[in-house]
């Protein structure tokens, strides 16, 4: 007979640590994540600089050594971080600075949260390692943050766009030199998008949603598949 199922509560495989929400948080400094202490002596070559805002621990760290920081938080001991929250990315309104790549990772047992982040300066390949490897869960999340920013994740088994077709031609639209009102007419998208080919780049099960398509009038599969005119 197999033993009585235990529930795992996130945050109570720390022995003697009571949880407690944090009171009077100054914006900036205040005690920095440990995490950030011990990458810098691990990883002196990698590491940049640690910032801590709102009781919250920043790591920056250099994008070449991006995978190894990663792999040594997600499998040390002490680290711990198990579970990968969010893989984003930020573009500033300002030509000099640079794009920044930004990890959110979590210790479930040692109830820590670490924002790792890599900056990659303008006019140059937006590529940096994937930590799918690590994270399976980096999976969609890269592939938004290639889709939005055009950022390439090197190691990644399937990038390809997530929320626009692949066939998208008017660029990234989360990168601040993308036209607002688009560079194409609303109809010339449609036209793009329904000129594509999808079995070409997806599988049967990801097509399925199309079938929804055979389901409409046939006045308005009509209409669409003739590129009708939306006002723009």
């Amino acid at each position: 007979m197999s033993a009585a199922f235990s529930p795992v509560m996130a945050g109570h495989a720390a022995p003697g640590d009571v949880p407690s929400t944090p009171k009077q948080v100054p914006h900036r400094g205040g005690a920095a994540n440990p995490s950030a202490g011990r990458l810098q002596e691990r990883f002196p070559l990698a590491f940049v600089r640690a910032e801590v805002v709102w009781g919250e621990t920043t790591v920056f760290v250099k994008p070449e050594h991006v995978f190894a920081v990663v792999q040594y938080l997600h499998d040390d001991p002490a680290e711990q971080y198990d579970y990968l929250s969010d893989v984003t990315a930020v573009e500033y309104r300002d030509l000099e600075l640079p794009l920044e790549v930004v990890w959110h990772l979590r210790s479930l047992p040692h109830r820590r949260f670490l924002r790792v982040k890599a900056q990659l300066p303008k006019g140059q390949p937006l590529r940096i390692a994937s930590v799918w490897p690590i994270y399976r869960a980096a999976d969609w999340m890269e592939r938004e943050c290639y889709d939005m920013f055009g950022l390439v994740f090197d190691g990644h088994p399937d990038l390809r766009r997530i929320l626009l077709w692949e066939q998208y031609k008017e660029g990234f639209p989360l990168r601040k030199d993308f036209p607002l009102r688009g560079r194409f007419s609303r109809a010339e998208q449609l036209r793009q998008a329904l000129a594509a080919n999808p079995e070409a780049r997806y599988s049967m099960e990801e097509l399925r949603i199309a079938d929804a398509f055979e389901d409409l009038p046939q006045d308005m599969r009509r209409r669409l598949a003739g590129g009708e005119q939306t006002g723009e």
